[in-house]
C-alpha cells in the first residue's frame, strides 16, 4: 500500500464548501458551524441542497442527485479549497456511484473532511483519486461546535499539521508491538457493507487500520470484523489501531470481543486511539505512512496530513 497524494493545508480565506452526503442537517448547528470556520478566518458557504429533506426516506438529506450534486460542484469548482460533510448518518453509499470521478480527478487535490457514513466516500477518495482524506468533525456535528479539544486538533490539522502528527492513546494495547503502514479505515459497518463495491479497496494488506463505530452491539461488531476476515479483507493488515465504540454497549462487554476477532492477527493493535464518535474526536489523515507503538498507545505519522 503506497502513500496518497496529500492536498495543501489551508490559509485564512480559504473557501470553504460544507455539503451533506448523507442523513439530514440540524440548520442551527450548520450555522453554528459555518460561523465557527469563519472565526478560522475561513471563508465557508453551505451547498444549495444541504438543507434539503428526502420526501419519502426521512433518514436521507435531500435526493440522491441533488446529494450527489452538490459533492460534484464543489470539487469540481476552481475556487473552493476543502469540502466538508456536515454530518454522517446514513447514504453516503448511495451518492458514490452517481458523481463523475474523471470529472473530480481533473478538478486537483483538496481538502475533503467527513467521518462516520463518509467512510463510503474516504475509501472511494482513496481508490479512484488516490487523494488523502481527513476523517475527523463534521460541520453541523455537536462536537465540531462545542467540544473544543475537536475543534483545536482540527483546527491544527487543517492550518498547522506538522504540529499534530503523533496521536496518543487513552487505552492499552490489545497487542503489543510496533508496525509501520498506510492508515485507511473508518466506520467498521461501512468498511464491511462496502466490500466488494467498485469504490472500496480490495484489502488493507500493508495498511494501518483505524476503525471505530458507534450503536452497534458487540455481537454486531462481531459479525462485520468475521465479515472481514472471512473475506480475506484483512490479510496482510501491518497493524490496528481503535477508536471510540459510542452506544456499542459496555466496553467491558466490547473489548473481548475486538480481542477475539483482532488478536489472531498477529499484528500491534492499541485501542481508544480518540477518534470516531467520542467528545473530542482527534481527526485522523487516510492515506499517509505512519508507525503505530501499541505498547506506548501512540500512531505517529511520517509526513504532516497535509502539504
Amino acid at each position: 500500500m503506497k502513500d496518497l497524494v496529500r492536498p495543501s493545508r489551508l490559509a485564512p480565506g480559504a473557501r470553504v464548501a460544507v455539503v451533506a452526503p448523507s442523513g439530514p442537517v440540524v440548520e442551527e448547528r450548520l450555522q453554528a458551524g459555518l460561523d465557527l470556520l469563519r472565526g478560522w478566518d475561513l471563508d465557508p458557504f453551505a451547498a444549495p441542497h444541504v438543507l434539503d429533506r428526502h420526501g419519502e426516506l426521512g433518514y436521507l438529506a435531500g435526493t440522491d442527485a441533488d446529494r450527489a450534486a452538490d459533492l460534484q460542484r464543489a470539487w469540481c469548482d476552481p475556487d473552493v479549497d476543502a469540502v466538508i460533510c456536515a454530518r454522517g448518518g446514513y447514504g453516503a453509499q448511495r451518492v458514490v456511484d452517481l458523481l463523475d470521478w474523471e470529472a473530480m480527478r481533473a478538478a486537483g487535490p483538496k481538502v475533503f473532511l467527513g467521518f462516520s457514513d463518509s467512510t463510503a466516500l474516504h475509501e472511494a477518495f482513496a481508490v479512484r483519486l488516490g487523494l488523502v482524506t481527513l476523517y475527523g468533525p463534521v460541520a453541523a456535528g455537536i462536537d465540531f461546535v462545542k467540544n473544543a479539544r475537536a475543534q483545536e486538533h482540527l483546527r491544527a490539522t487543517l492550518f498547522a499539521p506538522e504540529t499534530v502528527r503523533t496521536l496518543s492513546s487513552n487505552g492499552t494495547a490489545l497487542a503489543p508491538g510496533r508496525a509501520r503502514g498506510v492508515t485507511l479505515g473508518g466506520c467498521l459497518a461501512l468498511l464491511a457493507t462496502g466490500y466488494g463495491t467498485a469504490h472500496t479497496r480490495s484489502g488493507a494488506r500493508g495498511g494501518l487500520l483505524l476503525l471505530e463505530d458507534v450503536g452497534e452491539r458487540p455481537y454486531a461488531v462481531d459479525r462485520a470484523l468475521t465479515q472481514l476476515l472471512r473475506t480475506g479483507w484483512l490479510d496482510g493488515v501491518a497493524g490496528v489501531a481503535l477508536g471510540s465504540w459510542a452506544r456499542c454497549g459496555p466496553y467491558e462487554e466490547l473489548r473481548p470481543v475486538l480481542a477475539d476477532r483482532l488478536g489472531g492477527l498477529g499484528v500491534p493493535v492499541v485501542e481508544e486511539l480518540g477518534f470516531g464518535h467520542c467528545d473530542g474526536a482527534l481527526t485522523v489523515p487516510f492515506g499517509v505512512t505512519a508507525e503505530l507503538d501499541a505498547d506506548t498507545g501512540t500512531l505517529t505519522l511520517d509526513v504532516p496530513a497535509l502539504r
